[in-house]
């Protein structure tokens, strides 16, 4: 099995996505990529999140689900930390600074306490597309593969969005997210956007920005079902997920 192959391997066929980003597989910048991510493996560098989750957000969320899309950068570099989906971290992992920012808004904005880790996977569940721009990085070394390839394939993902789905929320939080974001058209997807939650930034505006309080609305507006932006404790999340 050839690097790209085994690569696209790692896309679940049954979430949607497959039909739509087959033909990214096939493309020289794709093959590029992949040989670039093999090299780096056998060079003996560790890569994050693992090679079986560097997919994990589109395939938590298939795309007929996606109702909210909020835009990350790059994956975490530190060890244990990343597993595909953007802000977020094992639950076993200390809540970052920037996640730990995300809880206090959603506190503020909708009275609901901080949860006892930063796992997000049952946002994702609920049909939030945790995207990071970039979807591999090499550990301690932050944003070692941006530049290489993945932004296009997101660009992609995010234009498959916008032209295949209606009355998406999208969360773009920083300038980086704001330009990744800057083709969707506000006209069918409703686009929140402010400072990054980082403890750098978030002091600018993100902090009373009430984002998760009006995509609900907006949702609701469309005849969706709310985000239950309340994240079960760190027992029950794991006892959920061994099931």
């Amino acid at each position: 099995m050839s690097p790209v192959e085994a690569l696209a391997s790692q896309l679940r066929p049954d979430r949607g996505w497959s039909e739509h980003l087959a033909g990214e597989f096939r493309q020289p910048y794709m093959q590029t990529l992949a040989d670039f991510l093999a090299s780096e493996e056998r060079a003996g560098k560790v890569l994050f999140p693992p090679s079986h989750l560097c997919f994990n957000a589109l395939n938590s969320t298939p795309l007929d689900k996606v109702s909210v899309v909020i835009l990350g950068q790059d994956p975490y570099h530190g060890p244990g930390q990343a597993h595909g989906l953007c802000f977020s971290v094992r639950p076993d992992v200390q809540t970052p600074p920037s996640l730990v920012n995300i809880f206090k808004e959603i506190q503020e904005d909708l009275g609901i306490a901080p949860p006892d880790h930063g796992c997000l996977q049952p946002w994702a569940d609920q049909g939030v597309l945790l995207l990071n721009s970039v979807l591999t990085v090499v550990q301690s070394q932050a944003g070692a593969h941006q530049g290489k390839g993945w932004e296009t394939f997101t660009d992609k993902v995010i234009e498959i969005i916008n032209r295949e789905r209606e009355g998406v929320v999208f969360l773009l939080w920083g300038s980086y997210a704001k330009k990744k974001g800057q083709h969707i058209d506000r006209s069918r997807h409703l686009v929140l956007d402010g400072p990054h939650p980082s403890p750098l930034s978030a002091y600018r505006g993100f902090f009373g920005c009430k984002h998760f309080s009006r995509a609900n609305e907006w949702l609701q507006q469309k005849g969706q079902p709310p985000i239950h932006w309340a994240l079960p404790s760190k027992a029950e999340l794991l006892a959920r997920y061994r099931k």
